[in-house]
């Protein structure tokens, strides 16, 4: 399985440019999810990208099994992850949104209602949109690992 991870930053990318790892990006969360992903036998493509609109373009030229996107999920008016992704998905996964604000309020209390995470479904393949924090990143990839073949699955029934 094949999972492409987009890191979502534009004063990341502003500073680092389209770099192939998150090492070069001093990118922790982007490493949290390559690992997780890696460590569950599955192979990760990595990509940092301003967050916005180009994320439409990259989703759409996706070949992978599933894919992850990490940040642009806050409430400033920089933040268009979900602006720009969202409308592209066939079918919502509300229930990742609300596993993961349930999760994090264990974690982060109340803070949680401001997660905006989502999930969905575009030409076959999953799409995840995480907050761009590590731990968010831990505790989305948890999540999604535990249940990304039975989506895949049904998916493609």
């Amino acid at each position: 399985m094949i999972i492409d991870v987009v890191v979502a930053s534009t004063s990341r990318y502003n500073k680092f440019g389209p770099v192939s790892s998150p090492e070069q990006a001093e990118d922790l969360s982007g490493k949290v999810i390559l690992d997780k992903i890696r460590a569950a036998g599955y192979t990760a493509r990595y990509a940092l990208l301003p967050d916005g609109f180009v994320l439409r373009e990259a989703v759409e030229k996706s070949d992978a099994d599933a894919i992850v996107i990490c940040g642009g999920t806050g409430l400033t008016h920089l933040d268009l992850t979900l602006e720009a992704v969202s409308p592209l998905f066939e079918k919502t996964l509300p229930g990742f949104g609300e596993i993961f604000r349930y999760k994090s309020l264990e974690e982060v209390g109340t803070r949680a209602i401001l997660t905006r995470a989502a999930a969905g479904v575009y030409h076959g393949r999953p799409i995840f949109c995480l907050p761009g924090s590590p731990g968010a990143a831990r505790l989305g990839l948890d999540l999604i690992l535990k249940e990304i073949v039975h989506i895949i699955e049904h998916i493609r029934e």
